[in-house]
C-alpha cells in the first residue's frame, strides 16, 4: 500500500496545495500535522512518522515547505519518501527552485504533476524529462496531436525518448568519489569510507545499448582474470535503465541510457582511507586576553595531483574578537555568524605543506557557559584523481544503424563528511 493523500504546507502548516489520491483519509487530518510536530520538536523526539488516530504522517521538509503524505494503512515508508524525494527533484527540475513562491505561482502546473507522477496512491511517471514532453509551462492551446500520450509514457523504456537525433555522438562519464573521514585528537582515523557515483552526459542518436566495464572485484574473480588493481564495490544503486538481472548473472552493467544528464550508479566502498589532506592543529586559549592558532595542513597525495579550492574550517570560541591572520599561502577570513576561521587555497599540490596562523583577542569576562569542541572540517576537490582505483575499463555503445561515438572519461575525488577533531 502506498500514500493517500500528498500535501505541500508552508512553515506554518497551511496547505498550499494538495492531491487526494484515494479518497480513505478525511483531508481535514492534516490540521493536526504541524500541533505534533511542533509538541515533538519540544520534547526533543523529532519522528519521520507521525501518527494520529489511525492516521499516519510521513513528511520531508525541503526549503520553506513540508511535504507530507497520508495514510491510514501499513504503507511502504520507504516507498513513500522515495516518493517524496523524487517530488522535490521534479519539483526542482521544472521550477529551478523549489519555495513556497514556486508553488504559488504554478499551481496549475503543480496540480498537472501531482496527477502524472501518482495514481490511486501508487508512483507512475516520475522522471522529469519525460514529464516535460507533455506537461509544459506553457499554456497550451487543445489541438488532436498534442492531446495523444508520448509513447515513452507507455513503451517498455520509459526513459528515452524515441527519434533522437545528434550530429556528433558522445557519452560523457564522470567517475566522483567523496571521501568520508573521521580522524581524533590523537590522530587516528576513526572512521572512514568512500562514496560514489557514475554520472552519464548522453548525447546519442536513436535507441543504443551501452555496456560499462569496471575493475569490479566480483566480475574479475568471476572470470578468472585477478591481475591488477580491482574494487570491492558494496551498496550498489544503479539507474532504472539497467538490466539487473544481467549484471547479478555476469556483473556486466547493460543499459539504454536516458538522454543528457543522469546518475548511472552510486556505491560504498568500506576501506581505509588516508586523510587526503592531513591537518596539524595547535589551538592555545590564555584566559581573558587571547586565543592563539596555528594549523598545518599537508597534501597525503601524489605530486603530481592538485587539490583545487581548498577549505579549511576552524572553529574558534563564540566570544573572540579582533582577528590577525599570517599564511604561507591562500587566504584566510573570519566568519563570526558561524565562529569559524575559514582558510582558503585555490591550488594545493601533493606533498606541499602550508601554514596559518591566527590570533583572536578574548574578552575580560569569562563566558559562563562551557563551549563543545567542535572539529576542522575540510572541503577540496581533487580532478583526475580516485582513491578507490575504480576504472571504467571500457564503454561498448552498440546502435542499430552502426555509428562511431565517442566516449569521454573524467575522474573526481571530493570531500565528503571530512573531519578532524581537536584538543582545545
Amino acid at each position: 500500500m502506498s500514500a493517500s493523500a500528498v500535501f505541500v504546507l508552508d512553515l506554518k502548516g497551511k496547505v498550499l496545495i494538495c492531491r487526494n489520491y484515494k479518497g480513505d483519509v478525511d483531508m481535514s487530518e492534516i490540521d493536526h500535522f504541524l500541533t505534533l510536530l511542533m509538541q515533538q520538536e519540544e520534547e526533543g523526539l523529532m519522528c519521520p512518522v507521525i501518527s494520529h488516530g489511525s492516521v499516519h504522517f510521513m513528511w520531508i521538509k525541503h526549503s520553506n515547505l513540508y511535504l507530507v503524505a497520508t495514510t491510514n494503512k501499513n504503507s511502504n515508508a520507504s516507498l513513500v519518501y522515495a516518493f517524496l524525494y523524487k517530488l522535490v527533484e521534479v519539483f526542482t527540475e521544472y521550477f529551478k527552485e523549489l519555495e513556497e513562491e514556486s508553488i504559488q505561482d504554478n499551481f496549475v502546473v503543480v496540480y498537472e504533476l501531482l496527477d502524472e507522477l501518482m495514481d490511486f496512491g501508487f508512483p507512475q511517471t516520475t522522471d522529469s524529462k519525460i514529464l516535460q514532453e507533455y506537461i509544459t509551462q506553457e499554456g497550451n492551446k487543445l489541438e488532436v496531436a498534442k492531446t495523444k500520450v508520448p509513447t515513452t509514457v507507455t513503451n517498455a523504456v520509459s526513459w528515452r525518448s524515441e527519434g533522437l537525433k545528434y550530429k556528433k555522438n558522445e557519452v560523457f562519464i564522470d567517475v566522483i568519489e567523496s571521501i568520508n573521514v573521521l580522524v581524533n585528537a590523537n590522530g587516528s582515523v576513526m572512521s572512514s569510507d568512500i562514496v560514489g557515483s557514475i554520472k552519464l552526459k548522453t548525447m546519442l542518436s536513436g535507441m543504443p545499448e551501452l555496456r560499462l566495464g569496471l575493475n569490479d572485484r566480483v566480475l574479475f574473480a568471476l572470470t578468472g582474470r585477478d591481475k591488477g588493481k580491482t574494487v570491492a564495490m558494496e551498496d550498489v544503486k544503479f539507474h532504472q535503465c539497467v538490466r539487473l538481472s544481467r549484471f547479478e548473472s555476469d556483473r556486466t552493467i547493460s543499459f539504454i541510457p536516458p538522454d543528457g544528464e543522469s546518475e548511472l550508479m552510486s556505491y560504498r566502498i568500506n576501506t581505509h582511507v588516508k586523510p587526503l589532506i592531513w591537518i596539524e592543529s595547535v589551538i592555545e586559549k590564555f584566559s581573558h586576553s587571547r586565543v592563539e592558532i596555528m594549523v598545518k595542513a599537508k597534501g597525503q597525495f601524489k605530486k603530481q595531483s592538485v587539490a583545487n579550492n581548498v577549505e579549511v574550517r576552524v572553529p574558534v570560541p563564540s566570544d573572540a574578537d579582533t582577528p590577525k591572520f599570517k599564511t604561507s599561502t591562500g587566504h584566510a577570513k573570519y566568519v563570526p555568524e558561524k565562529n569559524l576561521v575559514v582558510w582558503t587555497i585555490k591550488s594545493f599540490p601533493g606533498g606541499k605543506e602550508f601554514l596559518m596562523r591566527a590570533h583572536f583577542g578574548l574578552p575580560s569576562v569569562e563566558n559562563d557557559e562551557m563551549e563543545g569542541k567542535p572539529p576542522i572540517t575540510v572541503k577540496f576537490e581533487i580532478p583526475y584523481f580516485t582513491v578507490s582505483g575504480i576504472q571504467v575499463r571500457y564503454m561498448k555503445i552498440i546502435e542499430k544503424s552502426g555509428y562511431q561515438a565517442l566516449p569521454w572519461v573524467r575522474y573526481i575525488t571530493q570531500s565528503g563528511d571530512y573531519q578532524l577533531r581537536t584538543n582545545a
